[in-house]
């Protein structure tokens, strides 16, 4: 087969685990001349317990068209009661910045992006500081300030919301976005906020953790990448990093150290998410 006539397509299956999933779908796949080239699978328990499986498969130009084989799916996924999705590989995610005055995880998405290997199209940056407008548009981003406060914070996340939509944003990253969001703002984009917490959660929830880590004394600084739910800083976790410290470090020293383990579990859960890799069900997420 000649290999650039493939159109690479992705699959996420959740549901109840019982007999002949893989088989159906694989005899599904079958049907419409689709080549699986990846296929990853996780039961909590094969007895009742929960189903997660993601495959990659191409078709070919000379068979069925994407749209066909993702509408006749829905026939399968009823039958077993699956939560699914299929995206092209080739669809970049829209990913929105959301940023307030550090620069380190935002720049580090920058930098993968113009890199090319973080592949998303970046329509926007908000935020609620003007600090960051410069290096923003640097590349070519446009950047919005909308400024927050108590007063206006319901109008504020309007405002953003509204142009979310107007850019079709798929998926939201909170860079050091110094702002809790309403459960009204988190209901609109369930499951596409992504946050970086700086610490390793759930230890030194809300603000300062640097501080109340020098003052424990800990041997290990972290940061988690979770998902935002309204529950604060308690979302289903996507990405965690940690760096061994020691009684050295001052609490500078370890927001510092802290800021490098900030950038790779960000990154890595947006470069995830990114790639159709994630699956959340309930608190957790399993990760193919």
């Amino acid at each position: 087969m000649n290999t650039n006539t493939n159109i690479r397509a992705k699959l996420l299956i959740s549901c109840l685990d019982r007999p002949g999933i893989v088989s159906t779908v694989s005899t599904f796949l079958h049907q419409y001349k689709a080549n699986i080239v990846q296929s990853d699978q996780y039961s909590t328990d094969p007895s009742g317990g929960m189903f997660f499986m993601r495959i990659e498969f191409d078709l070919f130009e000379d068979s069925y068209e994407f749209n066909i084989v993702r509408q006749a799916f829905s026939e399968i996924a009823s039958s077993f009661d699956m939560d699914w999705s299929m995206e092209l590989a080739s669809r970049r995610k829209k990913m929105a910045i959301f940023v307030s005055k550090e620069d380190h995880c935002l720049l580090e998405l920058l930098w993968k992006w113009r890199a090319g290997e973080l592949m998303v199209d970046i329509p926007l940056v908000i935020s609620n500081h003007i600090n960051l407008k410069d290096d923003v548009e640097a590349y070519g981003i446009p950047f919005f300030h909308i400024p927050v406060n108590k007063a206006n914070k319901e109008e504020a996340e309007r405002e953003a919301i509204s142009m979310l939509h107007k850019y079709d944003v798929d998926f939201i990253v909170l860079a050091r976005y110094m702002q809790i969001l309403s459960p009204d703002f988190v209901g609109t984009f369930p499951k596409k906020v992504i946050n970086i917490h700086h610490s390793f959660l759930p230890a030194f929830i809300g603000a300062n953790p640097y501080a109340k880590a020098f003052e424990r004394g800990v041997k290990l600084i972290g940061a988690t990448a979770h998902y935002v739910t309204n529950d604060l800083d308690e979302g289903p976790i996507i990405e965690q990093d940690i760096l061994r410290v020691n009684h050295r470090y001052t609490t500078e020293q370890l927001r510092v150290a802290g800021r490098n383990v900030e950038r790779i579990a960000l990154s890595r859960a947006v470069t995830w998410h990114a790639n159709d890799q994630i699956i959340v069900h309930g608190n957790k997420t399993v990760i193919f």
